[in-house]
């Protein structure tokens, strides 16, 4: 499910209302929750999803629905405010979308905050996870159908999905910054329903650390461009199958909020960083 056309169409429209010559090297996916990540960045065009043609909607309250044509320092950034699922009723080559678009304007790099359900019962609601690997259970892929050969091979090799330089990177970050940042496997499923106990013990006996409905298609596509990724997961609710209690998505987003301040000192400590690898 690749669709060079319409990405090629929105990528066009972006880059004719951004600012002068606006090329950016590093693309950030903000989820629910990560509104004030956008505070990080000097933004000098704001363009909604749907003024793009061809770019499905955010129908999610929780997601802005923009992509910020931004700068940090004096490095080019595209900011993708909020994003588009599966569960929307969107395909996977929509969902997707934002990532090519970031990848036909310039961007080399891609980091991607989301808010996820722990599956680790060692770990809290308001704690920060590196992604170093992820399942993908949302039982289909953004390579689907014929392949577009000027993004990827047919066959990409997924073996290091999550930069492990960047990695390295990001937990320099953490310690320099005095965050605790664990470390796990994030599960990708369809939603939107929340999972039950079985589901749960399920996902945690194949190996998750976490879970969400976003992200594993976007890595997936990134990693067939050749983009470098770097994700983090805000961990919003203990997901623990013999003692589950009710949550819901307003609980949800008031804990990511609470602890997008804690991803923010991190990024502003790491992108330094990550932007000083990429022009090394």
């Amino acid at each position: 499910m690749q669709n060079p056309e319409e990405v090629q169409r929105a990528a066009m429209y972006i880059s004719e209302h951004a600012p002068g010559a606006f090329r950016p090297e590093l693309a950030l996916v903000c989820g629910t929750g990560f509104g004030k990540l956008a505070d990080m960045f000097r933004c000098v065009r704001s363009i909604p999803f749907e003024n793009s043609p061809g770019f499905p909607r955010a129908t999610v309250a929780s997601h802005a629905g923009s992509f910020a044509a931004a700068y940090f320092g004096e490095k080019a950034v595209l900011l993708q405010q909020g994003r588009c699922h599966l569960y929307e009723g969107y395909s996977p080559a929509q969902v997707c979308m934002g990532v090519r678009v970031a990848y036909t304007l310039g961007a080399r790099s891609l980091v991607i905050a989301n808010a996820a359900g722990s599956l680790n019962p060692q770990w809290s609601a308001g704690d920060v996870m590196l992604i170093t690997d992820h399942l993908n259970c949302t039982g289909t892929s953004p390579l689907v159908g014929p392949n577009h050969d000027p993004w990827g091979p047919r066959f990409p090799d997924m073996s290091r999905l999550y930069d492990r330089e960047y990695q390295r990177l990001a937990l320099d970050a953490a310690r320099t910054s005095g965050v605790r940042l664990e470390r796990g496997v994030y599960a990708g499923v369809l939603g939107p329903e929340l999972e039950n106990p079985a589901q749960t013990r399920m996902y945690r006996q194949a190996g998750a650390d976490a879970i969400g409905m976003s992200t594993v298609l976007e890595v997936i596509a990134a990693r067939h461009l050749g983009m470098r990724v770097l994700a983090f997961s805000c961990l919003s609710n203990a997901n623990l199958p013999d003692c589950m209690e009710e949550t819901s998505l307003e609980e949800i987003i008031a804990t990511v909020r609470a602890s997008s301040e804690t991803v923010i000192r991190l990024l502003g400590v790491l992108l330094p960083r990550i932007l000083h690898e990429d022009s090394a």
